[in-house]
């Protein structure tokens, strides 16, 4: 998360900067009977249907595999019963998964073995060769980010014809496929790729995404352990040993969507969540609890029957987790006349989480270092949740859009989004918890992308909160009269958000 302020200094903000008709650009819908009728219990009854499903599936619900599927056909058939038009979109992607861990292992002239993570998409494979540094490794690393190893072509050398080389490459710039591919396109047979060095920027390089498959293997390595290879390599060669154990090929999968019989297909707010989990586990908060919410939403908006002006198409994302392909897919494929229907996304990605926060996608970019909003409209959007929580009382921390979820696509298309989140590997701190309980120093869900993200990692008071705001937002946007753009209505603060914005694909790094 990048810097959060309390819903108090937001409202300052908000009412400094932005004209006071500006909340009124949405019109204030009573959505209490739909709130009451969208309850933990109905949450968790599909929720305990998605840990059966792991179960029997190997322990997992990722996409590509049998668990998925049948998570897909279980939503299908809640949806079609509750009398929505239910469709399915197929699509190839590169599934991937790493089958045991790496080894990075110098040989000479010192032996010893170094930490190291396969990094997504990387080839399998077991390489013996010398160490040759890319152009444009800086060190020591400067106080903010400033390398642009590896982003050009003529940063490598071209590798021997006849003995095997390993590219190093320093972090920076431009996205790791990028410089991957100019390794490869050298010769390289494999990459080790090594953090940057600035504050942040330190550790074991992990979490990190190529695009992409990839011939070669590709690991990463922390700063220390790639400056002590870059520093013996100045003065003698130095050799190592890269092995990773992958599986790369391709799968289909599908997204599943769900128009609602009533209001207008020429206005359609996508509300959607992932349904995909990670090969490692059931995904029972990630992304079970969004999936699950939005699914009892869809329900209960059904039974409800009141009159909407805009459709509401819920959508369930497939291979999310692969670096958020099932609605890249989606938007890529909207005809121009499809997309011009498109009148907003809300998006709902782990809702659940056991040392929670209540946190609100930061629409109008008041809380980023460089007042990167949302498209127009975003800022309305974030205001319907921070009013409705503050309504009843309760404080909520902006998060920032970083590519992390599927509203990615549809910011790159300039579609307005917003969402709620309670939090994922990051560390709560002492001023979040005295305001929301939990524990300080531990992470928001101590079970992210593992084994143990099961039926029992749910908090219900996160349901039971975030799942009213669920149902508020969905209600609001599907009856609302008035819409973003009237005069005197909000607009984004700063610089719109493009996809050049985010570092992440998902939950990986892609530079």
């Amino acid at each position: 998360m990048r810097g959060k302020a309390t819903l108090l200094a937001g409202l300052v903000v908000a009412a400094v900067a932005i004209p006071s008709t500006a909340a009124l650009a949405i019109d204030d819908i009573n959505t209490n009977k739909l709130e009451k009728a969208v309850t933990v219990n109905g949450i968790l009854q599909h929720e305990r249907v998605f840990q059966r499903i792991a179960n029997n599936n190997g322990g997992t619900r990722a996409s590509g595999t049998p668990g998925y599927d049948a998570s897909a056909a279980y939503v299908m058939q809640k949806l079609t019963a509750a009398g929505y038009e239910v469709s399915t979109q197929e699509f190839e992607f590169p599934f991937y998964q790493e089958l045991g861990e790496s080894v990075l292992t110098q040989v000479s002239p010192v032996a010893g073995d170094i930490e190291s993570a396969t990094l997504e998409y990387s080839g399998s494979g077991d390489v013996t060769g010398v160490i040759v540094p890319a152009g444009g490794i800086v060190i020591p690393a400067t106080p903010t980010p400033s390398s642009a190893s590896g982003c050009a072509p003529g940063d490598f050398v071209p590798a021997s014809a006849t003995d095997p080389q390993v590219a190093l490459i320093q972090r920076g710039t431009c996205d790791f496929a990028v410089k991957v591919a100019n390794a490869v396109a050298a010769g390289y047979d494999a990459a080790v790729i090594f953090n940057e060095g600035n504050p942040g920027r330190t550790e074991l390089l992990t979490g990190v995404t190529l695009g992409g498959p990839v011939a070669v293997p590709v690991v990463g390595i922390s700063y220390a352990d790639g400056v002590a290879l870059y520093e013996a390599a100045q003065t003698e060669p130095v050799t190592v040993s890269v092995s990773t154990d992958t599986l790369s090929e391709t799968r289909t999968t599908v997204n599943v969507l769900a128009d609602s019989p009533k209001g207008d297909p020429n206005r359609v707010v996508v509300v959607g969540a992932h349904l995909d989990s990670v090969l490692e586990g059931p995904g029972i908060n990630d992304n079970g609890s969004g999936s699950a919410t939005i699914l009892e939403t869809a329900i209960q908006l059904a039974k409800e029957g009141k009159k909407q002006q805009q459709q509401v198409r819920f959508a369930f994302w497939g291979a999310e987790e692969n670096g958020l392909l099932g609605s890249e897919y989606y938007v890529a494929n909207l005809s121009d006349d499809e997309l011009a229907t498109i009148y907003a996304n809300l998006n709902f990605d782990m809702l659940g989480s056991p040392n929670y926060v209540r946190f609100v996608y930061d629409g109008d970019g008041s809380d980023d270092p460089d007042g990167l909003s949302g498209p127009p409209g975003s800022a309305q959007i974030e205001s319907i949740f921070t009013n409705y929580f503050a309504g009843k009382g309760l404080e909520t921390e902006p998060t920032a859009f970083d590519g992390r979820s599927d509203y990615g696509p549809f910011i790159a298309a300039g579609i307005p989004a917003g969402g709620l989140f309670s939090g994922a590997e990051g560390i709560k701190t002492e001023e979040e918890a005295a305001i929301y309980g939990g524990t300080a120093g531990e992470p928001y869900d101590p079970c992210y992308h593992q084994a143990c993200d099961d039926i029992t990692n749910l908090n219900t008071a996160a349901l039971n909160e975030l799942g009213d705001a669920v149902a508020h937002s969905v209600g609001t946007l599907a009856r609302t009269k008035t819409g973003f753009f009237e005069d005197g209505s909000r607009m984004a603060v700063g610089p719109t958000l493009t996809a050049e914005s985010f570092d992440y694909v998902g939950s990986h790094l892609r530079r």
